[in-house]
């Protein structure tokens, strides 16, 4: 009679899942990444001030990318930092994860700025348009500035379980195997006799 052979491997909670959450902590850095593409805020001014920059009946349209334009440089950070996370051994992914959660930050607060005050926001891409500030302005923010706070929220969230769900992930590197503990026959075992070997000694 066959007997059933039960896996000794621990479960692995769905969110520590390291496909899972590098794979978020990537969407979510495209998707504030591309939400500066967008326009964020549309500029109308008197008609006298329109001249030839912006004489269609659309006004001024000014992208994420210059109504907020460190967005687009955290966002491309906390991309590379989810990206490394796969790879970082223990102590680097604390580092990482600081990294990551300080570019949330600050998208949520580069972001945060442009709903709270549109106008400000948009005085660079007016005077370069008209040569022109001030004056009778309107501006109406587009929902990507709201999409961006909400996308580098969750991506600061997201950050904060890097170093948590690492605890179930496998040792991948040299300095997360050294920490097994020395003479169980596992990582550290080979690495320790490979090492040796390397050396000229004989680790037999």
């Amino acid at each position: 009679m066959s007997g059933t052979v039960k896996s000794t491997s621990p479960v692995v909670p769905r969110w520590a899942r390291k496909s899972s959450l590098v794979l978020l902590i990537v969407v979510l850095a495209l998707a504030v990444f591309g939400a500066t593409t967008q326009t964020w805020l549309t500029v109308r001014l008197d008609a006298g001030q329109l001249g030839q920059a912006v004489a269609n009946r659309d006004g001024l349209q000014v992208q994420g990318s210059k109504a907020a334009t460190a967005v687009t440089a955290l966002a491309l950070v906390a991309l590379a930092g989810g990206l490394a996370a796969a790879i970082a051994g223990k102590v680097a992914r604390w580092v990482i994860t600081v990294i990551i959660l300080l570019a949330a930050v600050g998208i949520v607060t580069a972001a945060g700025t442009v709903l709270a005050d549109p106008l400000a926001a948009a005085q660079g891409s007016i005077a370069a348009a008209t040569g022109i500030s001030g004056s009778n302005v309107s501006v109406a923010t587009t929902v990507f500035p709201l999409l961006a706070v909400i996308a580098g929220a969750l991506l600061g969230l997201s950050a904060l379980l890097v170093v948590p769900a690492s605890r179930h992930w496998k040792s991948r590197t040299k300095y997360d195997a050294a920490a097994v503990k020395a003479g169980t026959g596992g990582p550290a075992d080979e690495i320790d006799s490979w090492d040796r070997l390397t050396r000229g000694d004989d680790p037999t």
